[in-house]
This record gives C-alpha cells, sequence and structure tokens, in this order.
C-alpha cells in the first residue's frame, strides 16, 4: 500500500503489490492516489498584468502569494462573488480547496518536488464575505482539510487566519497566502 515518506504505487495489475519507483515523489503518488490534478500557472484575466512572483523561495522558507480558486485549465473557478449571497459556505468551502491545489502547483513549479517541503508553518486566509458572513474558518477549512490530507498531520499541520473582506480581486470567494519550510 502507498503510503506518505515512501516512493511506492500499486501494480495497476496487482493492486496489493507495491511498485518502487524513485522517479515518483511521495507527494506525487498521494495525490494521484487521491485523484488530484493540479493546474497549471493561473490564466490573468485579459489585460491584468501580475508584476510579481507566485513563490518566492529565500533560504529554507518559500512565501506563497494570495492564490485563489483555479479550474484545471488554470483559468478561474467559478462561481465568483461573496460567500453567504453568491455561494453557499459548502462552495466557498470547495473554493479554498481548489486555491490549496493551485498553490500546490506554483510550490512544485518553484521547487521542482513538493517532497521538499519539510513543514506548513503560516497559512492566511481571506474570505470574500457577505455582510454577517462570519462562518470564515469553516471555509478556509478546505484548504487545511487538503494541506493535511495531501502532507498528513505531521507535515502538514500549521498556524492559520481566517478572515473576512469586503472585496477581493476579480470577485473571487477565497484568497489564500502561505508560508511553508522547504529541505
Amino acid at each position: 500500500m502507498s503510503a506518505i515518506g515512501t516512493h511506492h504505487r500499486r501494480d495497476p495489475s496487482d493492486p496489493s503489490r507495491d511498485l518502487y519507483d524513485p522517479r515518483v515523489s511521495a507527494i506525487a503518488d498521494r495525490l494521484l492516489e487521491l485523484g488530484l490534478v493540479l493546474p497549471p500557472p493561473m490564466s490573468a484575466p485579459p489585460g491584468v498584468v501580475l508584476p510579481f512572483s507566485p513563490v518566492i523561495v529565500r533560504g529554507d522558507r518559500a512565501l506563497v502569494s494570495g492564490h485563489g480558486p483555479q479550474e484545471p485549465d488554470g483559468s478561474l473557478a467559478r462561481p465568483l462573488g461573496k460567500v453567504g449571497v453568491d455561494l453557499t459556505a459548502e462552495q466557498g468551502y470547495h473554493a479554498a480547496r481548489l486555491t490549496g491545489l493551485g498553490i500546490l502547483g506554483s510550490l512544485e513549479r518553484a521547487i521542482g518536488d513538493l517532497d521538499q517541503i519539510t513543514g506548513w508553518t503560516r497559512v492566511f486566509g481571506m474570505v470574500n464575505a457577505a455582510p454577517g458572513f462570519v462562518s470564515l474558518p469553516g471555509v478556509i477549512n478546505g484548504f487545511s482539510d487538503l494541506i493535511i490530507e495531501v502532507f498528513g498531520a505531521e507535515v502538514g499541520a500549521h498556524t492559520r487566519s481566517a478572515v473576512g473582506l469586503a472585496e477581493l480581486p476579480f470577485s473571487i470567494p477565497v484568497e489564500i497566502e502561505c508560508e511553508v519550510e522547504v529541505r
């Protein structure tokens, strides 16, 4: 059986048999096992220039710029708008999960292999919240649950803030920035 921290995958012809493959990272294997696909870089809306890097690595830290939810083709995921009026809390949770996949894609492009992540340290989750919507932590749980599901509790555990804002860029429902430790 496949496990985090190993480079094994199940033999498709015999699921009870493990195959060692040093070319496959444990995290890539885990994403495959979960049926998750990382999107390509975000496609900015027409006429928009984003003059910053999605990830900057400094020493043993990778700082991740704010990301929003993405479709598998890199475009902004729908629906857009405010959680609590245009989206339900459950749709916001799903948007936070999609945001996590986009962040993982950016990290993979920046550091080459998600197994280089030794710890998630800080997560700042922002929700495009309707007035009176206060279930902000439940929305950002979509991101936290994904990270712990993929990396396990030891590496995936992180500190976190979840705040509601009056507006987010392009009317995205969720924006998340974070910091991870890398080897």
